[in-house]
Formats: C-alpha cells, structure tokens, sequence
C-alpha cells in the first residue's frame, strides 16, 4: 500500500470513529505493515490538510480523534437550540481542586473550598466519567483517594495534565499546589463548562 491509499485509510477510520483511536489501532489497519514512525508523519499530514477547515485532528491522552473547532460552536449550536443542564459552580469547584490537586480525598477537597461536599456531587463527577477513586490513604477511617481520568483529558481535548491551563497564583506557577476556585481557578472552571457543554451536545464527537 502506497502512502497516499494508507492516509486515505487513515482518515476514513478516524473519521467514522466515535472514539479516539491510538496508534496501535491505528496500525491494526495496517496489520502492522506500516510502522508507528509513518503513522504519524502520516497523522501530522492530516493534521495540515485539515487546517483552515471547520474540524480539525487532534491527538488526545486516548488517541487521535476529528473534532469541530471551537469557533464552529456558535454555529452548530443553532442545530441543537436546547442547551443540556450546566454544572454548578460547586461541582466544577470541585473538579478543579481533584485536577490540580490529584490524588486528593473528601477531606481535602472540604478544607480547600470551606464547605461540605456531599456525595451525590461526588457521584456525579464519578458517573460523568471524570473522576474515580485510586485508592485509599493510610490514615483514619482510610478515605478515598480521588483523581481525574483519561476521559477527563480526552473531554478537555488534553493529553496530559501538563497542559492545564496555569491558574494566576504564584503557587500555582510554582507547582501547581494550590487552587482558589473563586478568584484564580475561573479560566479552569470556564474550561470545564466549555467541554461539559460541548460533549453533552456532541461536539466532540
């Protein structure tokens, strides 16, 4: 197979994919007669041809994946008028302190906000797919250690926690330490919002 028949494949696959595809399925497309050097060379070239076109390739923590470009928003959502339920600030509070924070408990999370965080808000980042217990810490009553998950990173169009957008403190440049959801954690709690809408419209798909 020529190069050219193999991008072809390429883009097919990942086009009719509802979920990101990493390099090893990608090279069962091949049964492993192209090399993972090509394939990406290969997905760089899609990633050229598609600039300046309504959707784009991106590679996330899953794999590789088409997606509309946020600009398109505005646009397709005039398709779908009925917008799916926002999260709460609580909640997106919440997910910042477990992204910034991670491995964190209940416990840490109350200390950082100042107030009770029940357990259905809890569950429901749990079912929402972005969190998930990892552990337990060696402590009284052993709590839960909660941390975010590789759909987390695949929602937020991510490949790794690295690239998190920096909150405006100090600490924050530092390491990352710290999060102050009512003041410096607003681009995270905006980001947040942004992929929870645009995955519940389909967007992402």
């Amino acid at each position: 197979m020529n190069m050219v028949d193999a991008k072809r494949v390429l883009e097919t696959a990942l086009i009719c994919s509802q979920q990101p595809l990493p390099l090893k399925a990608l090279r069962d497309l091949f049964a492993d007669e192209v090399g993972a050097d090509t394939l990406k060379t290969l997905l760089e070239e899609l990633q050229t041809e598609w600039a300046g076109r309504g959707v784009e390739l991106v590679q996330v923590v899953s794999g590789w994946r088409f997606q509309s470009r946020p600009e398109m928003r505005q646009h397709l959502d005039r398709l779908n008028p009925e917008k799916p339920p926002r999260y709460t600030r609580a909640t997106l509070e919440t997910l910042a302190i477990i992204a910034y924070r991670q491995p964190v408990t209940r416990g840490d999370m109350e200390d950082i906000r100042g107030v009770t965080i029940s357990s259905l808000l809890l569950k429901q980042l749990e079912d929402r797919g972005w969190v998930e217990v990892i552990g337990h810490r060696e402590a009284a009553g052993r709590p839960a250690l909660y941390a975010t998950t590789r759909q987390f990173l695949d929602d937020l169009g991510l490949t790794s926690l690295d690239q998190l957008p920096l909150l405006d403190t100090p600490q924050a440049r530092e390491k990352r330490d710290a999060v102050q959801p009512a003041n410096d954690g607003e681009q995270m709690l905006m980001t947040l919002q942004s992929a929870a809408d645009a995955v519940d419209d389909g967007k992402l798909i």
